[in-house]
């Protein structure tokens, strides 16, 4: 408790009042003598309290150049992504279409709907409407995979020329450095391979891309497993907008998704990639009745679940590394103003990651004894 007093003369020769009132947190008193008037406060501290709020989950942060965005995910839980947005990417990106002569309206449906959000950077929206110059492009974007694909990456359609253009010449070159001698009197099990390569090769890039998520929500009634899988992102290792977030476990879940999604693939490859094998050694046995006894037919379901699975756990990681540490990451943040050093350094990069899945196929089909 505490106490503030202090008087004065009055001019008056006598006067008598007497104020008092009183709450629950001040005092006030006022007591009249006959030369002077005296106040008294007296003020009670109201109580403190402490209200303790639930604690925040512990979160790590990777930030990344790449993208324009940090990338913000927590452990635990797999519940989806952060949708509260933030106002600042969304008035940077108005600005930027407003300075392009360009309303919200004009553009795509989704990519509006995510800039009202504010899941989209300004970065990513001048990324947009370059892109809409260019026939090809504006053709592309039409697609809704291929455009959340460029959107997080400009070189996209570069690396998946690149991939495929070198994929019958990397994998033709690690057959020939595992068969050596044997390379010509296999050829048609080097030819179901690289038919499986090129046919592969395009998912290989196209699967495991980082991408900016414009997908709508899911109906309200859909599962839980559904829900969780919509929410992981396309890669495990790319960075996140502002305004979204991934946690641990949904990162985890975008490898299974993958992975599932490269099986089916790798099966299916595989089996049109030893379909035209077996139709390549019966064609050769009809002509050279010799070599009826020395060349066998692939086994077809066999070689296709094991493609599969190889497809599902050595693709999947390798490439997932590739798009999502090594370029986005690691090789952007440094590049990102040579685009010709950057493509050239993916190319390399990608090269090598063909070359040496080629090795790992050879060696793994040898292994479980299918070659």
């Amino acid at each position: 408790m505490s106490s503030i007093a202090f008087s004065f003369n009055s001019a008056s020769s006598s006067s008598s009042s007497s104020i008092s009132s009183s709450s629950s947190k001040s005092k006030l008193s006022l007591s009249s003598l006959p030369s002077s008037i005296r106040f008294r406060f007296t003020l009670t501290p109201s109580p403190i309290s402490l209200t303790r709020t639930r604690d925040h989950p512990f979160v790590f942060h990777s930030g990344g150049g790449g993208g324009g965005g940090g990338d913000h995910g927590s452990f635990g839980g797999g519940g989806g992504g952060d949708n509260e947005g933030d106002d600042g990417e969304k008035n940077e990106a108005i600005l930027v279409i407003g300075k392009a002569g360009r309303s919200l309206e004009s553009l795509p449906a989704d990519l509006a709907a995510a800039i009202k959000e504010g899941k989209i950077p300004a970065a990513v929206v001048n990324r947009f409407l370059e892109m809409e110059k260019s026939a090809i492009m504006r053709w592309l974007l039409q697609f809704g995979g291929f455009k959340e694909r460029l959107l997080a990456d400009d070189l996209f359609l570069a690396k998946l020329t690149m991939e495929c253009g070198v994929g019958v010449i990397a994998k033709t070159a690690a057959e020939y450095d595992r068969r050596r001698e044997k390379f010509f009197d296999e050829l048609e099990i080097v030819f179901a391979d690289v038919v499986m390569a090129i046919l592969a090769d395009f998912m290989l890039v196209y699967l495991p891309a980082p991408t900016v998520s414009l997908r709508p929500p899911l109906a309200v009634n859909a599962g839980h497993i559904a829900k969780f899988f919509h929410n992981c992102p396309d890669n495990a290792f790319q960075i996140a907008f502002s305004g979204t977030s991934y946690s641990l476990i949904q990162r985890i879940g975008a490898i299974v998704r993958n992975g599932s999604k490269l099986f089916a693939v790798g099966a299916t490859a595989s089996l049109v990639g030893t379909a035209v094998t077996n139709t390549l050694i019966n064609a050769k046995k009809a002509v050279d009745k010799s070599s009826a006894g020395e060349i066998e037919n692939v086994p077809v379901l066999s070689t296709s679940a094991a493609y599969g699975v190889y497809m599902a756990v050595s693709s999947n990681l390798r490439y997932q590394i590739v798009a999502g540490v090594i370029e986005q990451r690691l090789l952007e943040p440094m590049l990102h103003q040579h685009k010709l050093i950057l493509s050239a350094m993916c190319f390399a990069v990608r090269t090598g990651n063909t070359y040496l899945g080629s090795l790992l196929w050879v060696d793994y089909a040898r292994w479980i004894g299918i070659q």
